[in-house]
């Protein structure tokens, strides 16, 4: 059974951020925003990417800024669990199990996955560019959860808007560390697109690390909306450099 081609919900004229029903449905807040959000930042140092403007954009959501926890994002697959807002240090994947704590990643093509846990009130946030893909973040944020006492069959997972294969070229650089991370499926990632360059679907390598990892198919959500697309919604680090950064957040209720 494949993911699922999730549903968007964008909020605002033009639209500032967006939410998934299917995360809704489950009563998790969250949001994800679009270049048309106010004051979000590109934290080099250990300072919040939430800004007062910001803050005031999803206020409706129910989501205390103000205590949001946030890393420093190295491409890599450390998951660090918080338990309060603030600086969690160097990572790419956050954990709480502390209700009302924002979780938060950053992003301007690479992947925002989402991990919920209903039943255990468990919640993980990862960051997964290609760099994080070869070193098994998504699957790292899974078995850190895990760890925390979580089915990995209750888990429902959420793929926020990234860069898509229509609009991924890569070159052997990244093509070889994947092919040595996963020889037996790396080829059916990517495809040919001129010489020495591939288009890559880092989507269908994340959702295949979640369902090895135990999560169910059906529980994935994917919108499949490509920021190199729709650079008219989202920042695109491949086609417009340092522009601007896409922020998502979520909190347990």
């Amino acid at each position: 059974m494949a993911a699922l081609v999730a549903e968007v919900r964008f909020h605002g004229s033009p639209p500032t951020h967006l939410t998934l029903p299917a995360l809704e449905a489950l009563g998790l807040p969250h949001a994800s925003t679009t270049r048309h959000c106010p004051g979000v930042a590109h934290p080099s140092e250990p300072v919040s990417p939430i800004g007062r403007e910001t803050a005031a954009v999803l206020a409706p959501l129910g989501l205390d800024l103000a205590r949001v926890a946030y890393v420093r994002q190295v491409h890599g697959a450390t998951v660090r669990r918080v338990d309060a807002g603030g600086y969690g240090g160097e990572g790419d994947g956050l954990l709480t199990t502390t209700p009302r704590v924002p979780l938060v990643v950053f992003t301007a093509d690479c992947l925002t996955v989402v991990l919920y846990d209903p039943p255990g009130t468990r919640l993980a946030l990862a960051h997964v560019g290609w760099r994080g893909t070869v070193k098994g973040a998504t699957r790292a944020a899974v078995d850190a959860l895990a760890r925390e006492g979580a089915r990995p069959a209750d888990l429902h997972a959420a793929i926020f808007p990234s860069i898509g294969p229509c609009c991924y070229e890569v070159d052997r650089p990244v093509v070889e560390p994947l092919r040595a991370a996963f020889p037996d499926r790396w080829d059916s990632w990517v495809k040919s697109a001129r010489p020495g360059k591939w288009s890559l679907d880092l989507w269908a390598v994340n959702e295949f690390q979640l369902t090895s990892a135990g999560v169910r198919a059906d529980r994935i959500a994917n919108p499949r909306l490509c920021t190199g697309c729709r650079t008219d919604l989202f920042f695109s680090y491949r086609r417009e450099g340092s522009r601007g950064r896409l922020v998502t957040v979520a909190a347990l209720p």
